[in-house]
């Protein structure tokens, strides 16, 4: 399923066929479209559509185009629209130097007045950014931990204020202007951003894609920016709507969560969610937050963990996939007979393993498991994370000892498998080169940067 974060469709170009632009993006499989408000009278008009179209969600606010004439008294209305049950957002609000329709010290004051609503009631907001970069950093860093969530609507900065955006939390909104022939340095910024933080939009009738670009665009278009941002990433269509529609229902509060997942596609290879149990409990996991991946729940309970039989009836023929991979949010060697029972599934007919671990097994089952992985597991990859014991342990929160037991399993692991690899996060404070050094000369097996998002 697809969602257009941000379409307004209570534009008079839609006057003459409202209906059929919504049966247009119904066969296109959109879920859901967010009606983003510009002043006053367009909030109260995205709502009338919203209570109108179950899967129509609306938003309240004033755009800097329409803040010349600002006065905070507004903001008593705006909080009344914000009180409908499908209002999700204050917005579309920011900071726009490139027209200069309104001053910009009204600008600047229309937008922290509206921050500042936002957060009074726990919603985000959609923002608009255009030839404004700096005080707009400035303003978003100065609410850095506030709670403060924001969508930065149609984005065509660079690469490093994305980045800077995503580490405060908030989301990077993308619409047919990625599609466009002159826009290369901006689908490199696509290229570079985690999916995790992404949402797609047409920004309808504006920015309308390639091939229709100069017509009238509209929400059934987002499947082209879709199109190119699955392309960007090399993932299929499929999974790309799946982890740009959850990130939409999840920012916008719209809809039902996700249901639990057993098993996932990445790429090529699948992945077996075994667990989300661990002895560990590192730093940089979202185990306890929200534990998704690619727009799907990984979030288990002990109660909810499948028998093996179940894993092997979802795998099907595992010589569709490059690998079968245990990894969730979780260690999966806390379940080891369930992962030696998939494994032999796997291995038996015709596939390729993978079992990615913090090294604690032989800890955890109380005995040296590494023999029992002959012939079942084809790689090991260990979370090595820090050369150094006393940092180890503070990442990974564990006893100091827990390195020694790592170290010892991934050499004792190399006796049985066809190749063991010790990994470290991107983590700021991490040396990776001499990381990479301990691992390959002094424990003698394969060394991997994995990316910290």
């Amino acid at each position: 399923m697809l969602t257009d974060t941000h379409a307004h469709l209570f534009d008079e170009q839609f006057s003459a066929d409202f209906e059929e632009v919504i049966e247009r993006a119904i066969a296109k499989n959109l879920q859901y479209i967010v009606i983003p408000a510009t002043d006053l009278a367009s909030s109260e008009k995205a709502i009338r559509l919203a209570e109108r179209y179950p899967m129509i969600y609306a938003t309240a606010g004033v755009h800097p185009h329409d803040t010349k004439n600002w006065d905070s008294a507004w903001l008593k209305t705006i909080e009344e629209f914000a009180s409908h049950p499908k209002v999700v957002a204050i917005g579309e609000i920011g900071l726009d130097y490139f027209y200069d329709f309104s001053p910009k010290p009204q600008q600047l004051k229309a937008f922290r007045d509206q921050i500042e609503l936002a957060l009074s009631l726990d919603l985000p907001v959609v923002v608009h950014n255009r030839d404004s970069d700096d005080d707009m950093m400035e303003i978003i860093r100065s609410y850095s931990g506030s709670g403060l969530r924001a969508q930065f609507h149609c984005f065509n900065g660079s690469l490093a204020h994305a980045l800077d955006y995503i580490a405060m939390h908030h989301m990077i909104s993308f619409t047919g202007n990625i599609t466009f022939k002159k826009s290369d340095d901006l689908r490199e910024t696509v290229r570079q951003i985690p999916l995790k933080h992404v949402m797609v939009e047409t920004d309808s009738p504006y920015m309308t894609p390639v091939p229709f670009r100069g017509k009238r665009n509209e929400p059934a278009n987002v499947e082209l920016v879709l199109k190119t941002l699955a392309e960007l990433h090399a993932i299929s269509m499929e999974e790309a709507a799946n982890i740009t529609s959850l990130n939409a229902q999840q920012f916008f509060a719209m809809g039902k969560s996700t249901r639990l997942t057993y098993v996932y596609p990445l790429h090529k290879a699948l992945y077996i969610n075994i667990t989300n149990r661990c002895n560990a409990d590192c730093i940089f996991c979202a185990r306890k937050e929200d534990a998704m991946i690619n727009g799907l729940s990984l979030r288990m309970k002990k109660s909810e963990e499948p028998a093996a039989a179940i894993y092997i009836d979802q795998i099907g023929d595992p010589k569709k996939y490059s690998e079968i991979v245990f990894c969730g949010y979780g260690e999966p060697t806390i379940r080891w007979d369930v992962v030696k029972e998939v494994a032999a599934y796997v291995k038996n007919a015709g596939g390729k393993t993978r079992l990615n671990t913090n090294g604690h097994g032989n800890v955890i089952n109380k005995r040296d498991i590494t023999p029992e992985m002959e012939n079942l597991i084809d790689i090991v990859s260990i979370s090595l994370n820090s050369t150094d014991k006393k940092q180890y342990a503070e990442l990974m929160r564990v006893p100091e000892h827990h390195f020694d037991e790592m170290i010892s399993f991934a050499r004792l692991a190399k006796a049985h498998t066809k190749q063991v690899v010790l990994s470290v996060v991107d983590y700021p404070d991490i040396d990776k080169a001499a990381a990479e050094e301990f691992v390959t000369k002094r424990v003698g097996v394969d060394f991997r940067v994995r990316p910290y998002f």
